[in-house]
């Protein structure tokens, strides 16, 4: 039999991808060997997505990795005991060859999505592709039209449609639990030393080198609530947003240029000391630690190394950073429903987003632990615990285990040629991605867009 195709298009090519097939009254046809996976990109998402296959041998198999870091890339070829013929530094190695796995997942920097998402779909790869889709609305279509034409499963890691409990409110919206959706408040807290790290010292700090903050963190969240909003179009956006507190003009009076040399560290929140050696003295080593030492595993000789000469030490007031620190989106789609999000980086909380939706029926509620639906007509509330039974490998991805069931609708699509197991496919993604661009729009011409429209408010 040939290999793996989705339910409307058979890839030709792939003669090389032998699979045994079985038959089962219940369940119909269902593969026996294992999903087989490329990884590009063998930073942290890389990482995490392939500790599928550690946990699940059966399911998927991890048999190419292309990184330029050659730590990277070794490391992953040593998890997963990768033929050294199919370890590269660069993708473009495995596209110039015949096909021989079933997909691809491609975990590199944004602004690197689009050539190796296209070029892989060409070749018949089914395809994780890491959020944001890409760093422009062209390349988001262009990645879209090649995975339609080749009729590839396209799946974009927004994880948070994966949370079981984040899932279960979309199931009581669709339920009409709460009746028409009326409004939606929508917040995500990124955590102070989170922002410090990833998006004022870090690689999402600068919109140059990665893209601008509404999309590189909270397009997530614009995503929900679009998916929450179900059929109804956007009709209009406005977004406000700036650069806040993290400035030269905020810096403390006697601060050095690297927390490691700085007079006044101990007073300050966002000290690299505090945020990346003091946990490895006490044993943490996982992220934002592991991030700051690519070519080594962190350690208190390595980590010093780092923040004395990389950019993690810099002080967060003399940073090259130019991505808003907090942002405001209101949209208005049809029917009426409005919908109100929040992203701030000062806060608590690391990326535990709360949400208020407003029908008139019922209020919904996430606390970012548990659901609550109050009734309007018995004036009683229930609320919703949702188990989750994700392995306690991915419990510590930063994601609340939601990478875990993200990986898993991906292989058990590709397994079953069923593109309807994925939640963030291509059309739906495409859309969210699309309004995510016209807010970011907006706050820059400073007014309000309509969608399709080009007229001004």
């Amino acid at each position: 039999m040939g290999g793996r195709h989705t339910h409307t298009h058979t890839l030709t090519h792939t003669e090389g991808l032998d699979r045994r097939v079985e038959q089962s009254s219940s369940q119909g046809t269902r593969m026996t060997s294992p999903v087989t996976v490329i990884v590009v990109g063998a930073g942290c998402r890389g990482e995490i997505y392939s500790k599928f296959a550690s946990i699940h041998p059966e399911r998927m198999k991890v048999v190419g990795v292309a990184d330029p870091r050659k730590f990277a890339r070794s490391k992953l070829q040593q998890q997963h005991r990768i033929v050294d013929e199919n370890v590269f530094d660069d993708w473009h190695c495995f596209v110039e060859r015949e096909r021989f796995a079933d997909a691809v997942a491609i975990c590199t920097p944004d602004s690197l999505h689009k050539e190796p998402a296209v070029a892989f779909a060409k070749k018949g790869y089914h395809i994780l592709l890491e959020k944001p889709m890409a760093t422009t609305a062209e390349d988001c279509v262009a990645i879209v039209e090649a995975c339609t034409k080749s009729g590839v499963i396209l799946s974009v890691g927004h994880v948070l449609r994966y949370d079981p409990t984040i899932h279960k409110i979309k199931e009581l919206i669709v339920a009409g639990v709460i009746g028409d959706v009326i409004h939606i408040q929508h917040l995500e807290p990124v955590g102070f030393y989170h922002f410090a790290h990833s998006f004022v010292r870090g690689n999402w700090r600068n919109e140059a080198e990665s893209s601008f903050v509404l999309l590189a963190k909270s397009c997530h969240d614009i995503d929900l609530i679009h998916d929450w909003a179900g059929a109804r179009r956007c009709l209009k956006v406005s977004s406000f947003g700036s650069v806040s507190h993290f400035r030269k003009e905020n810096k403390p009076a006697g601060a050095g240029m690297r927390c490691l040399d700085c007079s006044v560290e101990k007073v300050c929140p966002y000290s690299a000391r505090k945020i990346y050696l003091d946990r490895v003295k006490e044993g943490h080593t996982g992220w934002p630690v592991s991030v700051i030492c690519p070519s080594s595993l962190p350690d208190i000789e390595s980590v010093t190394e780092a923040l004395s000469a990389g950019p993690y030490g810099r002080c967060v007031y003399e940073c090259d950073n130019d991505v808003c620190s907090n942002q405001v989106v209101n949209m208005e789609f049809e029917g009426g429903l409005t919908a109100a999000f929040t992203m701030v980086a000062f806060t608590k909380e690391i990326c535990k987003r709360k949400t208020t939706i407003y029908g008139s029926k019922g209020e919904l509620s996430y606390d970012g632990n548990d659901v609550c639906v109050f009734d309007f007509l018995t004036q009683t509330s229930i609320k919703h615990t949702v188990q989750d039974n994700t392995p306690w490998e991915f419990g510590m991805s930063g994601h609340g285990g939601a990478d875990y069931h993200l990986i898993d609708a991906f292989i058990s699509a590709v397994a079953n040629n069923d593109p309807s197991l994925i939640r963030s496919g291509p059309q739906d993604t495409l859309l969210s991605h699309l309004l995510v661009f016209e807010a970011e729009r907006s706050r820059l011409e400073g007014r309000v867009v309509y969608i399709g429209d080009g007229s001004k408010s």
